[in-house]
């Protein structure tokens, strides 16, 4: 069993984790920039139920199995990768006047989240395992904090990429696609021992 840390350090760790570039902060800035922020909003909702839907469960029951079947979990990793490149191959695919919209709906933010790598560190490596009543304040921070996070990335979408949308409208698909790969290759190398 890993040693409990702080709410305070569990915060700082998980707000500089979740502010890094990643498959859907990639998502929700792209959002942000196409349909604005206020209409972005419940893309924040989908990304806590996709966060949590992984998280909880590796939290209460599945991390002590996943650390022992390590087959297991460069599947999750790789099935991972997989759906970022589809979406990446959808984001550089679609018309430019679409290319910001391609994916961007509550369900593809869930999806993408349930399978980010971030979910993966958050419920194995910063909040302890245990019962799910032991893990509730944990839980509670992570969403306070996915909401403010969320927050950010929506307006940097909503301010400075739909800027730079309007002069360039396949750019924007064609540098989310272009992140969204560059992650994919990360979690396959990862998958199979190359990272």
């Amino acid at each position: 069993r890993r040693p409990a840390v702080t709410l305070a350090a569990f915060t700082l760790a998980l707000a500089v984790l979740l502010l890094t570039p990643g498959p859907t902060n990639t998502l929700l800035a792209v959002a942000g920039a196409s349909q604005g922020f206020r209409r972005s909003l419940p893309l924040m909702g989908a990304e806590i139920a996709g966060y949590l839907t992984t998280i909880v469960p590796l939290v209460t029951f599945a991390g002590p199995f996943l650390e022992s079947q390590p087959l297991i979990a460069n599947a999750v990793k790789l099935a991972s990768a997989a759906f970022v490149l589809y979406l990446a191959i959808r984001l550089w695919t679609a018309p430019a006047p679409d290319a910001a919209r391609t994916c961007i709906e509550g369900r593809c933010v869930y999806v993408t989240t349930v399978t980010n790598p971030k979910a993966l560190i958050i419920g194995l490596a910063l909040i302890p395992p245990g019962p799910l009543a032991e893990t509730l304040p944990y839980l509670a921070v992570l969403c306070v904090t996915i909401l403010a996070v969320a927050g950010l990335w929506l307006l940097l979408g909503a301010a400075v990429i739909r800027a730079v949308s309007r002069r360039h409208p396949v750019l924007v698909g064609r540098v989310a696609a272009g992140f969204l790969l560059f992650f994919a290759v990360s979690l396959a190398g990862k998958a199979a021992g190359l990272v």
